[in-house]
């Protein structure tokens, strides 16, 4: 099993900055896919970002150059720095782990069976 703890998520106004943190704990060994899904009520979570543990990431069109997703392996934690910030960004933030050296590429939640309970980011106009 493994634990996820997101932190870092608040109010901020469009064109700030927030950055998201996600604590991993358990059974953190082996290679690993992690991502960062946001939801608002009544939609379906999207993914955001994602990263390998060798270090390759892929982002959702709609955060490419504001969003970035980043990692400490020594301290098991996962990152997303959110810069130009929109209130269209306004969500539920979760991240999300799936043991294996590989990221989809769509980013699709299916494809990850360990979630965090969520932090709420809203972003006002």
């Amino acid at each position: 099993q493994v634990h996820l703890v997101e932190s870092g998520g608040g109010s901020v106004q469009a064109g700030g900055s927030l950055r998201l943190s996600c604590a991993a704990s358990g059974s953190t060994y082996g290679t690993y896919c992690m991502g960062w899904f946001r939801q608002i009520p009544g939609k379906e979570r999207e993914g955001v970002a994602a990263i390998t543990m060798s270090g390759r990431t892929t982002y959702a069109d709609s955060v490419k150059g504001r969003f970035t997703i980043s990692q400490d392996n020594a301290k098991n934690t996962l990152y997303l720095q959110m810069n130009s910030l929109k209130p269209e960004d306004t969500a539920v933030y979760y991240c999300a782990r799936e043991h294996g050296d590989y990221c989809d590429t769509g980013i699709r939640a299916i494809t990850f069976g360990y979630w965090g309970q969520g932090t709420q980011v809203t972003v006002t106009s």
